[in-house]
């Protein structure tokens, strides 16, 4: 018999919604575990080594060229991080994500969930499962929470295969979008910092 059934009790239902503040003193490493959706845990699932590969290239290849554009344009401090949890919003109820990567306005290491005004760009890697929530719920989400730049990244055979680009249109709150960058094609954005992709590495295997 399934786990769930001696789970599946009343005194186990969840007693209240989640605030900032109720987040805020949860252990860490139970956070890691969830994000919140309209105030209730939603169990975030642990990613695959893959996954987790993509997320650590990009996240190093966005990072230098955060690093390129504060030495060039000298306007502000950027900072990148990976799987850490971010508030969309704390009314009605909160809803806290956890971006596979981020680009943000730097911020004291203290402060979390990080707020959503501080983001440039989100990234989500799609895993088996995943799909709806990437290309659905999330990206309703950091539409309505304004963040100006979205990113869905495709994964096959190990490699990354595709990256949607999508830029938020501020007046309907929808993403709309901006470019599909592929191994071969265009490897260059220019917002919300100029990143050159570097397929070589993007595109090589993610298993080893």
């Amino acid at each position: 018999m399934s786990a769930i059934f001696e789970w599946a009790r009343s005194e186990n239902v969840q007693p209240e919604p989640v605030t900032v503040e109720i987040w805020r003193e949860l252990p860490e490493d139970f956070c890691r575990q969830f994000e919140v959706v309209n105030g209730d845990l939603v169990r975030a699932e642990s990613p695959t080594r893959p996954h987790q590969k993509a997320g650590r290239r990009l996240a190093n290849l966005i990072e230098a060229a955060a690093e390129t554009h504060m030495s060039r344009h000298q306007d502000g401090c950027l900072d990148v991080d990976t799987d850490f949890d971010v508030v969309l919003w704390e009314l009605p109820s909160a809803t806290i994500r956890r971006p596979d990567v981020a680009l943000f306005d730097c911020a004291p290491p203290g402060l979390r969930p990080l707020p959503a005004t501080l983001i440039h760009l989100m990234v989500e890697i799609v895993s088996p499962g995943s799909e709806k929530v990437d290309i659905a719920q999330k990206k309703a989400e950091y539409a309505l929470a304004g963040i100006p730049w979205y990113w869905i990244v495709w994964i096959g055979d190990n490699r990354i295969d595709s990256i949607e680009v999508l830029v938020l249109d501020h007046a309907l709150r929808q993403y709309r979008p901006h470019a599909v960058l592929e191994p071969g094609g265009d490897a260059v954005v220019d917002l919300p910092v100029r990143i050159k992709l570097d397929w070589d590495s993007l595109g090589s295997s993610l298993a080893r």
